[in-house]
């Protein structure tokens, strides 16, 4: 873990998407957190010592789900597949499927493994999983403040963590989409899925992966920036909307909690989903786990023994 000390910051972003604004003035303070994300490897270990079953490799209470097509109830998670053309980017369903079998273990599907990915960030983990391993290593999940802070890594409101510009001198700084998403991905950055953590440069704080790769979850319930009461004033430690809030009154079709998660990912291009920068944001539901989401711990404790 590296220790990130406190500071203040400008939060979000005004020219990117709109759930980014207002850019308002946070203040954080000092905590650690984890250099890279978990890993395959880390995460490996966890289930080893406490012999916990992830969200994805439980079968689902009907109750749950009234509705529902039995083969939906099955174990499963979501899994990307490359499309061979071209399609409407306005049905995610063109790209994203629920397979069943598809877990950590099997990132891919059933017939998948991670034999060979180790070092390669654990994904298809729900929300409840995260805490549940940050909860056995004796650390937290961080809240989206705290995380955007430390991926800027003393950067004041630039477009990357690395700086204003996407691919400084051509070099790719992170595994995002080179290409047209969803058919397309030229792979100038040597990866068409996950990447091993740390095989792109670190950000001024020293940690990797802070941009692409996976999607990390935050504590924070997802609620909108434009809910700010006062994005003049500097807001100390913010710890984002309630449970209730996160079940939108203006979208009143969503009726699983949210939480927010940051930084992008793999499949992040720049004519789709341009979210491989601190400032970007999405909201999760939190029994949801994907091939591209992942996370990373932090402690508030300035006195642990890292």
């Amino acid at each position: 873990m590296v220790w990130i000390p406190g500071g203040t910051f400008l939060m979000g972003s005004d020219r990117h998407y709109p759930e980014e604004a207002p850019a308002h003035k946070v203040a954080v303070t000092g905590f650690w957190i984890d250099v890279c994300p978990v890993t395959n490897r880390d995460f490996a270990a966890f289930v080893e010592a406490t012999g916990y079953v992830t969200v994805a490799e439980r079968p689902v209470d009907p109750a749950d789900y009234p509705g529902a097509k039995p083969d939906m109830l099955l174990p499963s998670s979501v899994v990307f597949s490359r499309t061979k053309a071209r399609v409407d980017l306005r049905n995610h369903y063109n790209w994203w499927a629920y397979v069943r079998g598809a877990n950590w273990r099997h990132p891919y599907g059933p017939a998948s493994s991670i034999k060979r990915l180790q070092d390669h960030p654990v994904v298809h983990v729900a929300y409840e999983d995260a805490e549940t391993y940050a909860t056995w290593a004796k650390k937290e999940l961080p809240t989206e403040a705290e995380w955007e802070f430390a991926a800027r890594g003393g950067l004041e409101a630039a477009d990357y963590v690395w700086g204003d510009e996407l691919t400084p001198g051509g070099r790719q700084m992170a595994n995002t989409w080179q290409g047209e998403f969803p058919w397309q991905n030229l792979r100038e950055d040597g990866y068409e899925r996950t990447s091993p953590v740390a095989a792109f440069p670190a950000n001024g704080y020293g940690l990797f992966d802070m941009a692409g790769n996976v999607w990390e979850w935050t504590s924070d319930w997802y609620q909108e920036h434009g809910r700010i009461d006062s994005p003049c004033c500097t807001i100390s430690n913010p710890k984002g909307a309630d449970q209730a809030d996160s079940l939108d009154p203006l979208q009143p079709h969503i009726r699983i909690p949210r939480k927010v998660m940051k930084g992008g990912s793999h499949l992040c291009a720049p004519n789709y989903c341009r979210r491989y920068r601190p400032a970007a944001r999405m909201a999760q539901p939190v029994d949801t786990s994907t091939c591209h989401v992942g996370f990373r711990c932090i402690s508030r404790d300035p006195t642990r023994d890292v």
